[in-house]
Order: structure tokens, then sequence, then C-alpha cells
């Protein structure tokens, strides 16, 4: 398996790479470069990529594009997009299988609510 991905966002129309917009995907970091006249590069962590979803339209299908949604922790993208891009579905699996093993890493821990409380346990417990 690649240890990096460049990809570039695509128009979704005959998937041709006219845009201004490069993704780069490594093993501990997502990055976006975008502009042309306003250059613009962003960063995510991989420990803070919590869940990653393939979308991919009949279009997109078509041309053998994608769209990874990456749900993060970072504050200035929380919802980061990797728009119209070649082999979604291995980048899709790569940040899934790296944002595991780099939260693995640095130890940090999801905790999710489950909506259990006080007063869903048994009054045994409680004595």
């Amino acid at each position: 398996m690649a240890t990096e991905f460049v990809e570039r966002k695509r128009w979704l129309f005959l998937g041709l790479p006219f845009t201004f917009t490069k993704y780069y995907i490594k093993e501990n970091v997502i990055t976006i470069n975008s502009g042309f006249f306003k250059k613009i590069e962003n960063d995510c962590y991989m420990y803070k990529v919590q869940d990653v979803e393939l979308v991919t339209s009949l279009m997109e299908r078509i041309f053998g594009l994608g769209t990874v949604v990456c749900y993060t922790g970072d504050t200035t993208h929380p919802k980061l997009m990797l728009v119209h891009i070649k082999n979604s579905r291995e980048i899709k699996n790569f940040i899934l299988e790296n944002s595991e093993q780099a939260r693995i890493k640095r130890r940090t821990l999801n905790m999710l609510d489950i909506g259990a409380g006080v007063d869903d346990l048994d009054g045994d417990m409680l004595d």
C-alpha cells in the first residue's frame, strides 16, 4: 500500500484536472493546497480524523471519481472534503487505517456517549 497520495481536484465533466487544488495525503497529515492568485495551505493531522465517508454521485462513477469526506476534530475543517478525486476508495481506506494508527500512537481516545445515565442503572448497583 502506498504511504502517500497526491491527488488533484478535478472537474466533474470528463474528470479533467483543471483546478488549482491539490490534496497531499500522508501517514500523519492531510494537506490541502488551493488557489491561484491567493494560495491557501491547510493541514489536518491524521489523529484528528474521527470518521471517513466516501460519496460517489452517478457522474463521479461514470468518470471514475469520488469525494472523500473526513469528519475531524480540526477547528478550520471539521468536515474536510477531498472533492472529485481519483483513487477515492483507496484514499478513504488509507485515511481510515492511518487515522486509527495515529490515534493509537498518540494515545488519544474517543469517548462515545451511549446515553446511559445514572437513572438508567439498576437500583441495586447504587447501594
